[in-house]
């Protein structure tokens, strides 16, 4: 049943309080761009000061909100934006830099007419969207598969959020297959770059003969095969973001030339003498300690603090084993999507055991393992005999290791020196007798001080 209107009740004030005390931003303007009204949501939305009186919708303080309302206008379509406006309401974003880190305001506008007036005016509304984005960067940012709940991944996710908007080169280091190049590409999406080039370049996969022509580019007749010029990666990523994947491998040789390419944004391609000139961002990762290697002598120490502006280093997936339950069914989901049954559960044994693994491969390794589970499913339902065998191996090492630790050390000893002697000393074949890895052999000698 429809609400009744009190005839006798004068709405203009009431509205007007309503929108003075509601979260989302409103401001009306007129068709000159000079501002009517505004709520003081607009003021804190904005992250403005709180004496600020906004006058003009060029003068925000942020940006300049008449330029953009335009851009969106003719980016929806709108051919004479400018001159006659159809007034339709358009959405768009705007991010912006805010204390430490950046805020992303979604905008709403569009022209309305008044029974008291003939002159349309523009209505805009501003939402926060910085907290939706937040969610969505870290359970799925840009359709990548960059899933967790661990708060240390969370706070990195967090930190790498707050340094997009800026032009910081940032070196990320940790395990392979620990999510490196999805958090890359999420701050190339985040940055005010997004739309200009992204590149990729492993250079572990770069011979080292070729590595610098791949950088840099070569002209006709730099080298014996070099049938015409060719840009290099440098040159391709030109305003927008280069990766340098696994940068430890570039030889020392080399550095001191990408340390000025990346210092002074020029070089040289391979045999030309002219300079060339770049705007480039520069996002770099190793899953080497860069910081030992530049103590050993293999990375020049200028190149790795120039690189190392903001370090990050990425925990492996063992050390997050609360995302293990999360990923798998991320990755279960992923699966379904490519045509893998929708109803297969997991034992809790199997869940176990995936709990208690190592995960040397991490989140790329987790991955393989999903799909495999899925493929040796029995009856709908991944056992333990449906993971793969590494997993299997481990669980029973680790059953072993357990036993034997609970057990009398002197007849541990025991046993460890009876397996050497029966292999010969061979360290190898004593591990496979006990039953375990020959790293966990290693420790127990050196546990019980047994001779070789």
């Amino acid at each position: 049943m429809p609400h009744t209107i009190d005839a006798d009740i004068d709405f203009a004030p009431l509205l007007e309080n309503i929108v003075y005390f509601i979260d989302e931003g409103i401001m009306v303007a007129d068709n000159l761009g000079n501002v009517l009204y505004h709520n003081p949501a607009v003021i804190s939305l904005l992250g403005l000061e709180e004496d600020k009186v906004i006058k003009k919708l060029n003068d925000i303080g942020k940006f300049n909100l008449q330029r953009s309302l335009l851009k969106a206008a003719i980016d929806a379509g709108e051919v004479d934006a400018a001159g006659k406006p159809s007034g339709n309401f358009i959405s768009f974003e705007e991010q912006f830099k805010h204390n430490d880190g950046f805020k992303l305001i979604e905008i709403t506008s569009g022209l309305i007419t008044s029974d008291r007036s003939k002159n349309r005016k523009r209505l805009i509304l501003f939402r926060d969207k910085t907290d939706t984005r937040y969610i969505q960067a870290v359970l799925n940012p840009e359709g990548t598969s960059l899933t967790t709940q661990d708060p240390r991944m969370l706070e990195i996710i967090d930190r790498l959020r707050q340094i997009a908007p800026t032009n910081a080169f940032t070196l990320l280091q940790g395990e392979s297959g620990t999510g490196k190049t999805q958090l890359v590409r999420m701050v190339h999406k985040q940055s005010h770059r997004a739309s200009e080039s992204y590149v990729e370049v492993n250079c572990a996969a770069i011979p080292e003969t070729l590595i610098e022509s791949e950088l840099f580019g070569h002209v006709k007749g730099a080298f014996t095969g070099a049938t015409s010029d060719r840009q290099g990666r440098f040159q391709a990523a030109n305003k927008g973001t280069l990766f340098l994947d696994e940068v430890g491998e570039i030889p020392i040789h080399l550095q001191a030339k990408l340390l000025r390419a990346i210092q002074d944004q020029e070089f040289e391609m391979v045999g030309s003498d002219k300079t060339i000139k770049v705007d480039v961002r520069i996002i770099a990762a190793s899953n080497k300690n860069l910081r030992d290697m530049v103590d050993d002598g293999l990375f020049r120490a200028d190149l790795f603090y120039r690189l190392a502006v903001i370090p990050v280093t990425i925990p492996s997936l063992r050390d997050r084993p609360g995302d293990i339950p999360l990923l798998t069914r991320h990755f279960c989901k992923h699966l379904v999507a490519r045509g893998y049954p929708d109803n297969v559960t997991c034992s809790d044994e199997a869940m176990r055991m995936m709990m208690d693994y190592p995960w040397p491969g991490n989140v790329r390794e987790l991955e393989n393992a999903v799909e495999h589970g899925l493929i040796c499913a029995i009856d709908g339902r991944v056992s333990t005999e449906s993971l793969p065998q590494d997993i299997r191996d481990y669980s029973r090492q680790s059953e072993t290791h357990q036993n034997f630790i609970e057990g009398d050390l002197e007849q541990q000893a025991k046993e460890i020196r009876d397996a050497l002697q029966e292999c010969n000393g061979s360290k190898a074949a004593a591990a496979r007798l006990l039953g375990v890895n020959r790293t966990t052999l290693w420790r127990w000698i050196q546990k019980y001080g047994i001779d070789d």
